[in-house]
């Protein structure tokens, strides 16, 4: 019995993928479907659930379960801090900015080097394309640091959270760490993916000339919806050159 709920998935796998059901479809409910393979509904989730975790179905909450639309990848650019520009100004992909003042703690005084309690300007951002989340960003800056105006004005600010670029004008350096990594609960949430869906973690900061941390950014993409692009650029000595 309890390989049924696999002889399910693989039934709608095929309508799926022959396109007879189409992206963006809302499916049968969930009572619907299990009356019509002759199964209970926790067999029946098990099967949907399967479908989850291979990216072809979407459960939202409230509405039921759709057939995942392909989604277009986007190019997050190394060194600057930003999404591909082209890929940004897509109509397709809106951004949701959500800006507050938080006190510093845990992992956050330590990537900012700042005392415990201190203020910080948060942006949380959240990329999507038509329903679907693309990409999460938490963007951190001191709140001495913040310009001002910015956490009750976002619309000056939009460019550059959309893009998911570095606030702070004209860092000294950027550094970025990638890695990936299972989803947290919460990461897995708000971009609505399954817990075992590997997301690309960037985690970045930049300094200012005196060593001083002006922001940090935790970024985190479903892994199979974004290419990560570094490039190096060698700084030839202009002495040399001119010699």
């Amino acid at each position: 019995m309890s390989s049924r709920h696999h002889d399910i998935a693989d039934d709608l796998r095929q309508q799926i993928t022959t396109g007879r059901i189409k992206p963006g479809e809302r499916l049968q409910s969930e009572a619907g479907l299990a009356d019509r393979y002759k199964v209970s509904t926790v067999t029946l989730r098990s099967a949907l659930a399967v479908l989850q975790r291979e990216g072809l179905v979407e459960k939202i909450h409230g509405k039921g379960n759709y057939v995942r639309r392909p989604l277009r990848k986007i190019m997050y650019i190394g060194g600057w801090g930003t999404l591909d520009p082209w890929t940004a100004a897509e109509a397709a992909l809106r951004v949701t900015v959500h800006t507050t003042t938080v006190q510093a703690h845990g992992h956050l005084t330590t990537l900012l080097k700042v005392p415990t309690g201190s203020p910080l300007a948060e942006f949380v951002c959240i990329s999507h394309e038509g329903e679907s989340p693309h990409g999460l960003a938490r963007i951190y800056i001191p709140r001495d640091l913040a310009p001002a105006g910015v956490l009750g004005d976002e619309s000056s600010w939009r460019e550059t959270l959309t893009r998911f670029a570095v606030l702070s004008s004209q860092p000294a350096a950027v550094r970025e760490t990638v890695c990936a990594r299972p989803p947290t609960p919460d990461e897995a949430s708000a971009l609505r993916i399954g817990s075992a869906v590997t997301v690309l973690a960037i985690t970045r900061v930049a300094t200012d000339s005196t060593g001083r941390v002006i922001e940090a950014a935790l970024l985190v993409f479903p892994g199979d919806r974004v290419d990560a692009v570094f490039t190096t650029h060698h700084v030839t000595d202009e002495r040399q050159t001119q010699g």
